[in-house]
Order: structure tokens, then C-alpha cells, then sequence
């Protein structure tokens, strides 16, 4: 009789309880594929609207639709089976009012079956927060450099460079975690505001851009891995798989033109064919 090993998954309150602790390890993941490799090394699996431009072409993540964001959590659940799933709630649908925002929240885990979800904003957010919590829906923060605001600040731009702004930014944090958000991003901002918010909210911070004292860390897979064209000064490069898909797939292309692809091997050959008959051999006395 075989036993099926049970893998727990890590939830939310899992993650709340890390402040201070171990530094909690957050990649992006888009499908099931990834969702898999990635799964057994990290602690949370950010299914990010960053999808829209890494997968999609956008210029931006605002026209992600909140379809597309469902589509995508789902493959990412059934591909992985310990990390938290936490999924991005796209632009449009949680700005215009709390339960506008419980309503696209509560369909997306319903429907994809993920851990928690994720929505920008500080101070305007606050309330948003706090009436999603109530409700039993688990809510990752998102503060500093908000990419869904790209088209109000102008840019992709870090954020509380002078010390002059970084009281608004303090005060999106306490705002966040009083609300009720289990944790929060803190992106492209200056590295002693990050460590400064980290030390201020009780609750995990994950930087991006930020400082190596958040509580934990988070880049986009095909940033870490080399497969995008341009990153962010904020992105190490792990390795360089542009240039190897790129040689791979020339290589390809060389055998198909040259038709040493498929070879025999490669092939299947047919069951019902009939063999020869064995040649008589003429015996002389």
C-alpha cells in the first residue's frame, strides 16, 4: 500500500510570522511550468501583473485584465504545492470602492484556489485593507514605486530619494499594517527608508529595489534569470538563459534547413510493415 506524502502549504499567518526571522524568499511565477521548478525554493510564489509585460508585450502592467490574472494563478497553483500563492490584483479592480475590491478578490481565490492577493496603494488604501481582512481575504501591501500609478508619477522612477518624502512613505506603511495586511512590497525606494520602514511596521517586508534589512526579497523570475532584454539597476542576474535559448534555438534551425533533424532516432517507424522473406540458398550435391 503506498502512502502520498502530505506537503503543507505556507499560508499567510505562516508568512505574518516571520518578521524579524529568516528572510522570506518571493519570486514571480506566470505558469505551471515554472510554478514547479521554483516551488521547492521559495516561500511565496507572486503570480505578479508584472505578467502583462514579461509575457504579453505591454508597455505597462495597467491594461492586465483581471481574467488574465485568473488564468495565469491557475496554473501556477496546480504547478506548485508548498509556496504561499499571492496574486496580484490588476488595475480597475479594487480602486473604485471596498466591495468593488471584494468582489474581484474573493472571485480570484475562489477561483484559482491561491493563498492571498495583492493590491498597491498606502494611505488611500488603508480602508480597502482593513474591509478586505474583515472578510476573510488575506492582503500582501504594496507601497513606494507603484508600478499601476506608473502613468500618474511619469515613470518607473525610484521613490524617496530626499529625505523631505519620506514621511508620506512612512506613513503608507503604518497605514498598510494597521489595516491589516499580512505584509507588504516595498519597491524602488531608497535603501535607509526601506530599512527605516522595516524597523517602523510590525509586519514582514519584502523589498524590491529596497534594502537587504527588509524581511525578505523578491525579483521577477525572467529578470533573475537572464531572459529579459533590459532589467532594472535592482536585479542581479542569476544566469544568462537569453543567450543559451537564443544559441539553442539557431542550432535548430540549422538542423531543420540541413535536414539533420529529425534524425532516425527522432522517428517512429511503422509496426505493420511486412519483413523480406529470407533469401533461398541453393544447395549443390
Amino acid at each position: 500500500m503506498s502512502h502520498q506524502t502530505y506537503i503543507k502549504r505556507t499560508t499567510a499567518p505562516d508568512i505574518a510570522g516571520r518578521k524579524g526571522g529568516e528572510p522570506i524568499v518571493v519570486l514571480t511565477s506566470y505558469h505551471a511550468q515554472t510554478a514547479a521548478l521554483v516551488d521547492p525554493h521559495v516561500d511565496v510564489l507572486m503570480v505578479g501583473d508584472s505578467l502583462g509585460m514579461v509575457l504579453h508585450g505591454l508597455e505597462s502592467t495597467v491594461p492586465v485584465p483581471l481574467d488574465l490574472m485568473i488564468a495565469h494563478a491557475k496554473a501556477v497553483v496546480r504547478g506548485s504545492e508548498r509556496a504561499l500563492v499571492v496574486v496580484d490584483m490588476p488595475f480597475g479592480s479594487y480602486e473604485e470602492s471596498p466591495a468593488v475590491a471584494f468582489r474581484s478578490a474573493a472571485r480570484i481565490m475562489k477561483e484559482t484556489g491561491c493563498g492571498a492577493v495583492k493590491l498597491e496603494g498606502g494611505v488611500p488604501m488603508a480602508e480597502t485593507i482593513a474591509y478586505l481582512t474583515a472578510r476573510g481575504i488575506p492582503v500582501m501591501g504594496h507601497i513606494g514605486m507603484t508600478p499601476q500609478a506608473v502613468n500618474q508619477l511619469g515613470g518607473f522612477a525610484a521613490r524617496g530619494r530626499r529625505r523631505a518624502e519620506w514621511a508620506r512613505f512612512e506613513d503608507d506603511a503604518r497605514a498598510v499594517a494597521e489595516a491589516g495586511a499580512f505584509s507588504m512590497v516595498i519597491e524602488a525606494v531608497a535603501e535607509a527608508l526601506a530599512a527605516r520602514i522595516t524597523r517602523e511596521v510590525p509586519i514582514p517586508t519584502i523589498g524590491i529595489g529596497a534594502s537587504a534589512q527588509c524581511d525578505g526579497q523578491v525579483l521577477v523570475l525572467e529578470d533573475m534569470l537572464g531572459l529579459a532584454p533590459r532589467v532594472p539597476k535592482f536585479v542581479k542576474e542569476y544566469a544568462e538563459l537569453r543567450s543559451a535559448v537564443e544559441g539553442a534555438v539557431k542550432a535548430y534551425a540549422q538542423d531543420v534547413r540541413s535536414r539533420a533533424f529529425p534524425a532516425a532516432e527522432h522517428t517512429y517507424s511503422t509496426l505493420d510493415e511486412v519483413p523480406a522473406a529470407p533469401k533461398k540458398v541453393k544447395i549443390s550435391v
